[in-house]
């Protein structure tokens, strides 16, 4: 570009959504969702270092819009928005604001037109534009002196890139994706014409208007979709079209970027744990980070308990017998006992007892190992002995019992031979009651958020990786640090979360009425697990290799040549290079895609992409369950037993891990027939029974919508017919879903 000045324009719901789906899912100390802020504040401190003489975060303003009065199907296919997206919404404005930029949502239009608006206006007035986004459809507004650029992959798009990516120039951008429709934005074009297509017809026939005209010439099945698609291409056309005369009341030239606000930053850095973006405040500011934020606190999110709750406790490894009894004395006369299991496995089915450790009062706790066997360890109490002195107190309904996620430690005893009875608190639950929304309710996160206090870490005794050893190999005052300190933190945690929750009438309902029940039921039915036909899977796990074999020599013969088919780089050479299909989206290094939504996108072009979304189907099938269901079950009783999480999903449901058995596919043949393995013993029955759309008809029902209740009663889908729209100045919504993604704390 020339000297000229220069205007950035941010698509926010473009940095928001992209920061979201291409980061993993981060977390501050505090539990809060940050990945999607972490993206968006590297993109503005990018920006704000390339020193533009104008900028504008535009979003969209919340109600609707004059496309929803053209096509009240507009966008109306979108999901629900992620409950961690949501949450980061506010926190991104008024990081924003404090970077200094103007925030623009205007009533009525979305955010592209305002930027459309002010991009014609730019231009106009001899400014240089860039539209920092992500989104296709700007493309129609490239010109010599208005460019695209994506942060997330660092590409430039000017009229060549445009011509180049898409097939036509930017002025024929807007036909094109009339043509092509627009499955996000539920933008219908004409079934099955592809990007190559429209580009062929638009060239061929000028324009939209020229391809509506000649549409009797087109042969094929193609054509018979384009002349279905006539009557509502004008629609298309103008759902797409990028509004550039909107009423704004500030022009191009008035968006001048505004002073650091950088006391509110540092709070904001602070409270999201961005150091390296609170370092460069700080050097920027030319003040010590030290000193500039010594008595700032970062924003409350949760209550630290009371003075003194950090401080490392009195812990006692119990070996004689008469110090065993004083602690059974003192576990009988107890209130409430802290109790947690060390052992030989995470997966509570297979694990061994190692060690028990129990706690009574905040800051004294004990731990009876009963499984060290390094070389050198001391004599421990007899195993047998110590259960059985145990088993009555832990069976006892009326003697109240608390742990940390007690549903594990509860399965372990009864592989013991102990029914635990009387677990009336959990401090997990306690946590996940209190904020469901929060990412990570282990207690080494919930003892940093809550007490300010740092744990010794499992990796810590044990090790890491491969020179990772097992508990019973740590040395007993090792081991007695690390679990003890287990069952001291779980008791103040509980004394730090259990006045929150009997302050709130309607929390304390849930957790002691619905979640704490809960755990004895879930434990049993894990301990119960689900009789597996190994055979029948064996079976299916050859012929489903079978059938991929075959897969393989097929994609062998429409390329011409052996390649790999789970190679992403040499599927990308088969795809892109050699048989020239259209690269429809990108990774974020700029390569063509080959996932699955890249080769939906061009399968109706060739055999071969549709051909791989099989063969990837069943390697899915076959590695997720004909193979790994018949290697996981236990030896011991002959089933498969999954974990019920309880703490997961904001909405209350439960999730299934290890095996995942809420997710085994049902809609393809291979599907149920791995259904079909779940077997009942002789003599008994399996019985499924579920809800339609339970929660959303009690919604309905409670709160008296005529929207839903009239789409129920018309057996509409209800998720079509109340999706709300996308938007950072409302509620996003994502076209994917939210999914479990692994959780980690991070600086960033």
């Amino acid at each position: 570009m020339s000297t000229r000045p220069r205007l950035v324009l941010i698509d926010g719901s473009s940095y928001l959504f992209r920061a979201f789906h291409a980061l993993p899912p981060l977390t501050n100390a505090a539990g809060e969702p940050t990945g999607a802020l972490f993206g968006v504040v590297n993109m503005l401190r990018s920006t704000l270092k390339e020193r533009p003489e104008y900028a504008a975060f535009v979003g969209d303003a919340p109600g609707p819009t004059f496309r929803d009065a053209l096509y009240p199907a507009y966008k109306a296919n979108r999901a629900p928005t992620p409950p961690d997206l949501l949450a980061q919404v506010q926190p991104m404005f008024e990081i924003v604001g404090a970077l200094g930029f103007p925030i623009l949502c205007v009533p009525g239009v979305e955010a592209d037109d305002v930027i459309g608006t002010l991009a014609v206006q730019a231009e106009r007035l001899g400014i240089d534009v860039t539209i920092s986004t992500g989104d296709k459809d700007f493309a129609q507004l490239v010109s010599p002196h208005v460019r695209l650029v994506n942060t997330m992959t660092n590409t430039v798009t000017d009229v060549d890139g445009v011509l180049a990516k898409f097939g036509v120039p930017p002025e024929r951008i807007v036909d094109f994706l009339a043509l092509t429709g627009d499955a996000i934005d539920n933008v219908p074009g004409v079934e099955k014409c592809g990007p190559k297509t429209a580009a062929r017809w638009l060239t061929e026939y000028g324009s939209l208007d020229g391809v509506i005209g000649r549409a009797a010439e087109v042969g094929g099945k193609i054509g018979e979709n384009l002349r279905k698609a006539l009557a509502q291409l004008p629609l298309s056309r103008e759902l797409v079209t990028i509004k550039t005369d909107v009423a704004l009341d500030q022009g191009p030239d008035s968006l001048l970027l505004r002073d650091r606000d950088v006391d509110a930053l540092r709070v904001l850095y602070r409270r999201y744990e961005f150091n390296a973006a609170l370092k460069e405040l700080d050097a920027a500011s030319g003040a010590d980070a030290a000193s500039a934020v010594s008595g700032l606190l970062p924003v409350p999110t949760q209550p630290v308990i009371a003075e003194g709750a950090a401080v490392p406790g009195d812990y006692e490894l119990v070996l004689e017998p008469a110090r065993f009894e004083h602690w059974l004395q003192q576990l009988r006369a107890a209130p409430l006992i802290a109790f947690d299991t060390e052992t030989t496995s995470i997966d509570p089915m297979r694990a061994e007892i190692v060690g028990l450790s129990f706690a009574v009062e905040s800051g004294r706790a004990a731990y009876v190992p009963l499984g060290h066997d390094y070389p050198g360890a001391p004599v421990q109490l007899d195993r047998t002995a110590v259960l059985a002195a145990l088993k009555p107190l832990l069976e006892d309904p009326d003697k109240p019992k608390l742990g940390q996620h007690a549903k594990y430690d509860i399965n372990v005893l009864a592989g013991a031979g102990i029914a635990v009875r009387g677990v009336t608190e959990d401090t997990m639950l306690e946590s996940y009651v209190l904020n469901s929304t929060a990412s990570r309710h282990d207690m080494d996160t919930l003892a940093k958020r809550h007490l300010g206090y740092t744990t010794i870490h499992y990796e810590d005794v044990c090790g890491k990786g491969a020179k990772q050893i097992p508990f019973s190999q740590v040395d007993l005052d090792g081991a007695t640090r690390y679990a003890a300190e287990d069952a001291d933190v779980t008791l103040r945690l509980h004394e730090a979360l259990r006045p929150r929750l009997a302050a709130d009438a309607r929390l304390e309902a849930i957790y002691r009425d619905i979640e704490m029940p809960l755990v004895p039921v879930l434990a049993r039915m894990e301990q119960r697990g689900v009789l597996v036909d190994v055979p029948a899977l064996r079976l299916q796990s050859q012929q489903l290799a079978r059938r991929m074999q075959e897969l393989t020599g097929q994609a062998h013969d429409l390329a011409g040549h052996v390649f790999s088919l789970d190679s992403p780089k040499q599927l990308q050479a088969v795809l892109f290079d050699e048989l020239k299909l259209a690269a429809v989206l990108k990774t974020p290094t700029g390569q063509p895609s080959t996932n699955e939504e890249a080769l939906e996108a061009i399968a109706h072009e060739h055999a071969l992409p549709r051909l791989i979304l099989e063969y990837r189907g069943l390697a899915k099938l076959r590695s997720t369950y004909t193979e790994k269901l018949a290697e996981i079950v236990n030896p011991r009783t002959g089933r498969v037993h999954t974990s019920y999480h309880q703490a997961t999903a904001a909405t209350g449901r439960l999730s299934s891990a290890d095996p995942n058995l809420q997710n085994i596919p049902v809609r393809t043949e291979e599907g149920r027939r791995i259904r079909q393995a779940f077997v009942a013993p002789e003599g008994w029955r399996i019985v499924a029974a579920d809800y339609s759309q339970i929660e959303l008809r009690i919604m309905a029902h409670l709160s008296g919508d005529a929207g839903l209740l009239a789409a129920f009663h018309g057996d509409q889908d209800i998720h079509r017919a109340t999706a709300p729209r996308s938007s950072p100045c409302r509620s996003p919504t994502s076209t994917r879903a939210s999914a479990a993604r692994p959780r980690r704390s991070t600086s960033v």
